[in-house]
């Protein structure tokens, strides 16, 4: 498969699975904006020094020469002669984004070792070697995980941090020019070994599937940081980590071969912003190998269905790597694609920077209701153990909310844990809560979830092998304004009015400038729209529901009894007015959004903009899709604006269907999203045996966070289910749906394992 990436280079022919969007080289602009963006990550101090690129190669190279004299020493061990135990050898591996090159200071290196077959796993590796490291003074902080999905031993190696996996191929002798990318290398590995050489098979894949690898290192890049600074990139969180965005980046290098990175990360956004999910991105076509290894395949497997971002992994075995995704994540990272969407258009007529696309997110301004997960141990050692396993459990707490609200309550979990420094061995996880968007909202309707944190608390407890006494977990609900000062910079709250108008003022301000833009270049007479008030409006509302709640004794997702009101700082969409095909373009694409809690994104408003405007190269240059350059630098010649529709319609063509295999996908994958959501709904009714919240009728919870403090307890009226269920299955009400309370006991902590087991 990687010799396919190399031929379609040097022939000039296209990389991926479809033609590229546009073969168009730099504009004058792309270049400035470029050497912008290069400035600005070097300046966000995302580059080593050659000193510690000099000691990692040194690091490796030890590494390496300690593998080999490990590997002799098994094989002497297990009765060899002195010949083999002389040709006995085992390599070493790097992937991930040191491989990539895009690694930054005080990163770790993903390396894989690869042995013989004789050198065990448990044993070998996890025993002796882990033996030979732990008498190294070079060696601290050596943790062996070999429970894990892909089994890991991480330490640090002279200040350096290593994860280093175990790849045992069926070979008594591996040879120094081993080639890994072979399918051949998989024969008779155990699946340990598969997923440990799909890093290294990946990464190298990757790199033989982008046109320009120095361009796509500076765009993965800029999009690794974004994605840090907006909250979403964290795999185990469920949003995206390394290895996902860099399928994404490389995607767009290929429907963009001869673009800078500046005009890469704009296409970036307005790509993934028009993307029909769960349509697969790929790479390359998904091929069936001839091992027998399962692939990623919704037509066969009934687990790849309920996939919510696939992003297909280009190395045999073919497999989605984003299956952590859930409705709520997808959610929140397409609203910040939609962002990013709307500031580098603005970047492109003058009206914002690469600052402002960069902007961290107000995660504790955005909601206001949040879930504080809290956990506590004996010791750090116990404390990093607890606090990874928990970690690796979180995203079970949303996908549970999600099933047992039927989606309506949405949840956004911070990607990072917080310590409070005046609290020895604990920390803690935030979630966001909010309504879904765009549905009725009954006043007063409030939801219960306390059935989900017990079933999310037991499972974490009571599956978790290695737990200990001290270490407990507890679930709160708290408001916005009993957010605790620890997570802040400095434990300083920040000035709320500021920092929610700061967000919407300026998306306000970059939403009217891009408006108003648009609407000179291609004629627009229509009158823009005044938000200059939006975000006051907002506070308002916002500020009286907080009020109203605060006279409640329920602790509930509310939204003050206005709808739109649970998101202060909600980005203001651009005003405008489409022609009736943009609307029947706009409803098509709705329908085409999977369900099951997707935010659906406003294409209605996009594609009319968007037919009115030209993008980056013709506004600012104006060159034409001949080579041409026009006259007028800010106005768009007839040639440039048919330039921009035909790129739309291949946007809207690359976005809306894939294929596997030159076999047509998307009407079966129509199909299956319909079977997908019976499925779903059984198994829903599957779990709710009978009403799941009466086993908790009798259970207190704390009014606010002091209570909680304190240990007080208020009672709430009994707890009532939406619709009514008779044998698992929903049964047909005319009666007003009752209220959905939030009830958390907010004082109660996990079980330990002795009694909820």
């Amino acid at each position: 498969m990687g010799s396919i990436g190399l031929n379609q280079r040097n022939n000039g022919q296209y990389l991926g699975v479809t033609e590229p969007i546009s073969l168009g080289g730099p504009s004058e602009f792309d270049v400035i904006k470029t050497k912008e963006l290069e400035k600005f990550l070097a300046d966000s101090g995302l580059y080593e020094s050659q000193e510690e690129a000099v000691s990692r190669e040194e690091v490796l190279g030890r590494l390496d020469q300690i593998l080999k004299t490990w590997v002799k020493k098994v094989s002497r061990a297990k009765g060899f002669n002195e010949q083999l135990v002389h040709e006995a050898n085992a390599k070493i591996f790097t992937f991930g984004s040191y491989r990539l090159g895009v690694h930054g200071p005080g990163a770790d290196i993903d390396t894989l070792c690869v042995g013989p077959r004789h050198a065990t796993r448990e044993e070998d590796f996890f025993v002796e070697l882990h033996k030979m490291l732990a008498e190294m003074p070079e060696v601290t902080e050596l943790h062996p995980v070999p429970d894990a999905h892909v089994p890991v031993m991480r330490f640090k190696f002279s200040g350096v941090s290593i994860d280093l996996l175990y790849a045992k191929l069926s070979l008594w002798v591996i040879p120094e020019d081993l080639d890994i990318s072979q399918d051949s290398t998989l024969q008779n590995a155990d699946e340990q070994t598969v997923r440990s050489l799909n890093g290294c098979r990946v990464t190298d894949q990757i790199l033989r599937l982008v046109p320009n690898i120095q361009n796509f290192r500076t765009t993965l890049r800029c999009m690794r940081l974004w994605a840090k600074r907006r909250g979403v990139y964290s795999n185990v969180a469920g949003f995206l980590g390394g290895i996902n965005w860099a399928l994404l980046v490389a995607r767009i290098c290929q429907l963009y071969p001869n673009a800078l990175p500046s005009m890469l990360v704009s296409r970036f956004f307005r790509v993934y912003t028009q993307w029909h999910w769960p349509n697969p991105v790929m790479l390359c076509a998904i091929e069936e190998g001839s091992l027998g290894l399962p692939v990623w395949d919704p037509r066969r497997n009934p687990r790849d269905r309920s996939h919510r971002m696939p992003i297909i992994t280009p190395a045999y075995p073919c497999m989605n790597s984003s299956y952590n995704v859930s409705s709520s994540t997808l959610r929140v990272m397409t609203e910040q694609f939609q962002r990013g969407n709307e500031i580098c258009e603005a970047m492109e007529i003058s009206k914002a920077d690469w600052n402002t696309l960069f902007e961290p997110y107000p995660f504790f301004e955005a909601y206001k209701n949040y879930l504080e997960i809290d956990i506590t141990a004996e010791n750090n050692d116990d404390l990093r153990k607890w606090k990874g396993w928990v970690e690796s459990r979180l995203r079970t707490l949303t996908l549970t909310i999600e099933r047992h609200t039927f989606g309506m309550l949405q949840c956004h979990p911070h990607p990072c844990d917080f310590s409070d420094k005046s609290r020895p061995f604990h920390c803690c996880f935030f979630m966001g809560l909010q309504r879904k968007q765009g549905v009725t909202i009954n006043e007063g309707e409030q939801f219960d979830i306390r059935a989900s944190v017990e079933e999310f608390k037991h499972t974490v407890v009571g599956k978790y092998t290695l737990w200990k006494p001290g270490m407990e977990i507890k679930v709160s609900h708290i408001r916005r304004r009993n957010i605790p000062l620890f997570v802040f910079p400095g434990g300083t709250r920040p000035s709320r009015p500021t920092r929610v108008a700061s967000e919407s003022v300026s998306k306000s301000r970059i939403s009217n400038s891009v408006q108003a833009d648009k609407s000179h270049v291609a004629g627009d007479n229509d009158k823009d729209a005044d938000l200059s008030g939006e975000p006051r409006k907002r506070k308002r509302v916002e500020d009286n529901g907080e009020s109203n709640s605060a006279n409640s004794k329920c602790l509930a997702v509310s939204d003050g009894g206005t709808e739109g009101s649970s998101l202060p700082i909600k980005l203001p969409s651009i005003a405008s007015s489409c022609s009736k095909e943009a609307e029947e373009f706009a409803a098509k694409s709705r329908e085409r959004m999977a369900e099951g809690g997707k935010k659906d994104i406003d294409f209605k408003e996009e594609t009319c903009e968007r037919k009115q405007v030209v993008d980056s190269e013709e506004n600012n240059s104006a060159i034409a899709s001949d080579g041409s350059v026009a006259a007028e630098p800010n106005r768009p010649s007839g040639t440039a604006i048919s330039s921009f529709k035909a790129e739309e319609i291949a946007i809207e063509k690359i976005t809306s269907a894939t294929s596997i295999n030159n076999v047509a996908f998307q009407d079966e994958l129509d199909e299956l999203e319909e079977y997908g959501s019976v499925d779903q709904g059984k198994e829903l009714a599957g779990n709710m045996n009978g009403n799941p919240v009466e086993s908790l009728a009798g259970n207190g919870v704390v009014g606010s966070r002091a209570n909680c403090l304190n240990g007080g307890l208020e009672e709430l009226e009994p707890a009532e289910l939406p619709v009514p269920f008779s044998n698992g299955a929903p049964v047909a009400s005319s009666k007003t749906p009752p209220k959905l309370l939030i009830r958390l006991n907010l004082s109660s902590t996990a079980k330990t394992p002795s009694t909820s087991r």
